[in-house]
């Protein structure tokens, strides 16, 4: 994987609230598909794939570059600024 300038200062943030669910897709009464935790404050969103892609829309929201998956077993992460595997 690819480094960027983003992922260096990342904090490691606990989920926010504590979710373990989208909670903009609860709120909306939507089911997510996968969960992505922003790296940077902790939020839990939806990726691309779910139907109001909550993760994309925090970023685009807040200027946060850097979320991983929240996935079991999963630990990859995305720099929606670079649009790249960091």
């Amino acid at each position: 994987m690819n480094e960027c300038p983003h992922v260096e200062a990342l904090p490691q943030p606990e989920p926010a609230p504590l979710s373990d669910t989208c909670l903009e897709c609860l709120a909306a009464g939507t089911h997510y598909v996968q969960l992505r935790l922003c790296l940077v404050c902790g939020h839990v969103g939806c990726c691309d794939s779910s139907p109001l892609q909550h993760a994309t829309q925090h970023f685009k929201e807040t200027g946060h570059a850097v979320m991983r998956t929240f996935e079991p077993g999963e630990s990859w992460r995305w720099c929606f600024v670079d649009n790249l595997l960091v």
